[in-house]
């Protein structure tokens, strides 16, 4: 019998076997339709050894029966077939209820191809002196090979039709096994001696392996806990399974090992990786360096198993437990809030980054609020992305009245969007979403460009006005490359500096204090003007004025406010102003609604007014009006 080729890849498919299972392993429905292919593919080689032995021996046990063997050795090649579209239909139908669907319909064209196979006559083909068997031939054969061709075009067909869901190294891989089986099938058909089609399957469950299956790629090699990319696969299949799940990270901030030596914190983290690994009806991740998942499909049990994990780190870790660490603990109960394994990701990163909901406790439990809370902020995204590339940031002016001229003469400029239907979406809307997604540089650099063309197309000497105010936000002060882009702006309009004076905040100045005053002192020197906005919030203090090259403060509407309304704030303001005067700096009162409000701050020697007692913000064209209408 030459079976040796045969025992060959049996061979090969034990090593792969034996390596394969000695990982650690998720439950992954991809891993499920490998060992699929990989017994289907194992199965066919046996029956093929045992096929040969059938037809070698056929006159001991009866030419029937080997007709039998032989064909089911046919059969298994479409086992083989079914095993492969199997493998490539589970990243295209990821809902199981599809899935299985589809896999019926292809199970019911195997079973009548089995059915056929075994039905219709297999002959041999023997040696010119007629005493050995060549190879098989005839309808049996014929039937295998033509079902296997359809199922291989359906792959194929699947491949170009659905590119954009399969794993385009799924695909890769795929190809490659069905090139080897092909460049097999046709080795054999010319060379009939040689029976290499079972060792070619045996090379295509290899390339599986080594591209896609080998669970040490879901494993991260330093901790040994399940890797990130593990992560996202295995919340996926459980969303796609639609099945709840609870999620647990654990996220080690400098702070956590700050009571543990330098010389025991491998160590202790070692210990913690090991305990994690151990949690019963969970699979723990390793996310980040310093971020953890653990993830828990008996959602009924999750906050017990919670506490317990909570419980084992107070206990303490390392010799007689001496020795604590304080993550923070982010737990979400139930992950059917939310539609899909990135969303649980950017929800973790989220709640990670709001300091405000997350700094003064070390565990929270993330609800359904939060969910809608970021669903809002990314709509929010989405409609200044789509505002800024269709030209829909909009500058309103609110004018500034002079007490010493009496007359208008500067306004702030304020942003605006306007959404798809036409309303107005104020800034408390959206400002604080585009300093968190870093779009404010870009939103601040059009407003800018808007601001100088209005002043290039709209002279501010000819309605009396001497300068427009632009506010900069905390990430903009912060941006290293400000001054030399707002230059290049004025340039590109051709605007005199004078006309531009820009807005910076008390916490600007203290959050990135080295990179602004750089960027100040270059706009500065090239001839624009500074304001320090909304004094008398925050940390308020006269030192950042002193600091500060600034030529105006701007009272918040606050203090304003609290100047009538508190006798304690009365002498506070009344002190501020003696002393800004004092260092020859003008003040603009903003807020001011009343005569009386705007009466008294005339009184107090406050050089500029600010509010509704003379103007809401006004859209560029009612502006333009209403310094007409003042010449």
């Amino acid at each position: 019998m030459h079976i040796q080729i045969q025992c060959c890849g049996i061979v090969l498919m034990l090593v792969l076997f034996y390596f394969y299972m000695r990982q650690r392993r998720i439950s992954l429905d991809t891993q499920k339709a490998f060992l699929n292919v990989f017994w289907a593919t194992l199965i066919c080689i046996t029956v093929d050894i045992l096929s040969i032995g059938a037809i070698e021996y056929r006159h001991v046990l009866s030419e029937p029966f080997a007709k039998f063997v032989a064909k089911t050795y046919l059969v298994t090649l479409l086992g083989v077939a079914l095993s492969a579209l199997s493998y490539m239909c589970v990243d295209i139908y990821t809902v199981r209820e599809i899935y299985q669907k589809q896999m019926r319909k292809y199970r019911i064209m195997t079973l009548i191809g089995v059915a056929a196979t075994y039905a219709v006559p297999l002959h041999y083909s023997y040696t010119s002196d007629g005493a050995n068997v060549k190879y098989t031939y005839g309808p049996s054969v014929y039937v295998t090979y033509g079902m296997a061709l359809v199922f291989f075009i359906t792959i194929l067909c699947l491949m170009k039709k659905e590119k954009a869901k399969i794993n385009p190294r799924r695909r890769e891989a795929v190809c490659i096994w069905l090139l080897v089986w092909v460049v097999a099938s046709q080795i054999q058909f010319m060379y009939t001696e040689l029976l290499i089609v079972g060792y070619g399957g045996a090379i295509g469950v290899m390339v599986l392996y080594l591209k896609l299956e080998n669970p040490e790629t879901n494993v991260d090699r330093n901790s040994g806990l399940f890797n990130s990319g593990a992560l996202y696969l295995y919340m996926r299949q459980l969303f796609a399974k639609k099945q709840d799940f609870a999620v647990l990270a654990v996220v080690f901030e400098n702070s956590a090992y700050q009571n543990v030596s330098l010389d025991k914190r491998e160590r202790i983290r070692m210990e913690i990786v090991e305990y994690l690994q151990k949690i019963p009806d969970a699979y723990a991740f390793k996310n980040a360096e310093d971020e953890f998942f653990v993830v828990f499909t008996d959602v009924e049990t999750a906050q017990i198993r919670v506490e317990e994990i909570r419980k084992r780190f107070r206990s303490g870790w390392g010799a007689y437990n001496g020795d604590n660490v304080t993550p923070c603990w982010l737990y979400l109960p139930h992950a059917d809030i939310v539609n899909q394994a990135e969303t649980v990701l950017h929800l973790i990163r989220y709640v990670r980054r709001d300091e405000k909901t997350f700094s003064d406790k070390d565990f929270l439990c993330i609800e359904k609020d939060c969910v809608d809370k970021i669903r809002r902020e990314r709509e929010i995204i989405h409609l200044i992305v789509d505002a800024m590339e269709n030209d829909r940031v909009e500058v309103f002016y609110q004018p500034i009245f002079s007490t010493t001229e009496q007359r208008v003469t500067s306004a702030e400029a304020l942003v605006r969007i306007r959404g798809k239907d036409g309303s107005i979406i104020p800034p408390g809307v959206f400002i604080d979403i585009a300093e968190k997604s870093g779009m404010i540089l870009k939103l601040g650099s059009i407003v800018f460009g808007k601001v100088c063309n209005f002043i290039k197309t709209h002279p501010l000497e000819q309605y009396g006005m001497h300068y427009i105010e632009v506010n900069l936000s905390v990430v903009q002060c912060g941006y290293e490359h400000l001054a030399q882009d707002y230059i290049e702006i004025m340039e590109q309009y051709g605007v005199d500096p004078k006309y531009i004076n820009l807005e910076i905040t008390e916490s600007a100045s203290t959050n990135a204090k080295k990179t602004l005053l750089g960027n100040m002192e270059n706009l500065i020197d090239y001839g624009v003007h500074f304001s320090l906005d909304d004094f008398g919030t925050g940390q308020s203090n006269l030192n950042y004025i002193v600091d500060m090259p600034v030529d105006i403060i701007k009272f918040d509407r606050s203090m304003t406010n609290s100047y009538f309304e508190n006798g304690k704030a009365k002498h506070v303001m009344e002190a501020a102003i003696h002393m800004i005067h004092g260092m020859n700096l003008e003040i603009v009162s903003e807020g001011v609604e009343t005569k009386e409000q705007y009466q008294t701050m005339e009184d107090l020697g406050i050089s500029h007014i600010q509010g509704y007692y003379f103007s809401k913000p006004l859209p560029q064209e009612e502006f333009v009006r209403f310094l007409e209408d003042r010449m």
